[in-house]
């Protein structure tokens, strides 16, 4: 059950994208900061995810659209608060750690802030998924100068800046490309360390090597996009 907070420092609305992790969302949510609005976006779950994340409190939209994308850009739209965050619904992330993403962003830090992902386990973060993130991360600095070594899905900004990046992507390479138009816009990026665990249950991108491959080839097509002004409708 997600409660009232009794914590300073901002509020915001967390993201949490799924499909099929009931078994996981009662760890999940237990662990969103309180007072916070977790929107978990059901992407089309036949084990019941809605239903249990409801139960405990959660927002629920259901985007029947499949997609990572589309399940994330689903709840960017239903946020409310001035900052929104993004976490993975499997159980690897802990939200509780967004808090501090939050902070950093409301103290100007930075606009975006994403979080590094560091295996804390042997198979959290399979070898064929970190060479990918790898490949990608160098092809991310020749197109944008960012020297990120993770583009892991957790992450915070303020909902305004997020909303007018016009993001288009709707499969593997929305996180992707919401670091790339965010740097063509001028927003300041920035990551830090995060502990990385094993997920509950099997993965729907990474957890294979075709998987891993078609998120690879979703991303390298937002790598080729040409720039897109900031705040252009899309």
């Amino acid at each position: 059950m997600i409660l009232p907070s009794d914590e300073s420092g901002p509020r915001a609305d967390i993201v949490l994208p799924c499909l099929d992790e009931a078994a996981a969302l009662p760890g999940v949510l237990a662990r969103v900061p309180r007072g916070w609005r977790a929107i978990v976006v059901d992407n089309g779950s036949t084990d019941g995810s809605a239903d249990v994340a409801r139960a405990l409190g959660a927002t629920v939209v259901h985007e029947p659209r499949r997609g990572f994308g589309s399940a994330c850009h689903a709840g960017l739209l239903a946020s409310e608060a001035e900052f929104v965050c993004f976490c993975d619904c499997d159980g690897s992330l802990d939200p509780a750690l967004l808090a501090g993403f939050v902070r950093r962003v409301a103290d100007d830090e930075c606009d975006l802030l994403l979080g590094r992902r560091r295996p804390q386990e042997r198979g959290a973060w399979p070898a064929h998924a970190r060479a990918g993130n790898a490949a990608l991360s160098r092809m991310l600095q020749r197109r944008t100068g960012l020297r990120l070594r993770d583009l892991g899905p957790m992450r915070a900004g303020r909902r305004a800046d997020l909303l007018a990046l016009g993001l288009t992507d709707r499969r593997s390479g929305y996180p992707l490309q919401m670091v790339v138009r965010a740097a063509d816009a001028g927003l300041r990026v920035a990551e830090t360390d995060v502990p990385y665990l094993a997920r509950t249950g099997k993965s729907k991108v990474t957890g294979t090597w075709l998987g891993t491959w078609h998120a690879v080839r979703d991303m390298r097509a937002v790598l080729a996009e040409p720039p897109v002004p900031a705040g252009v409708p899309q």
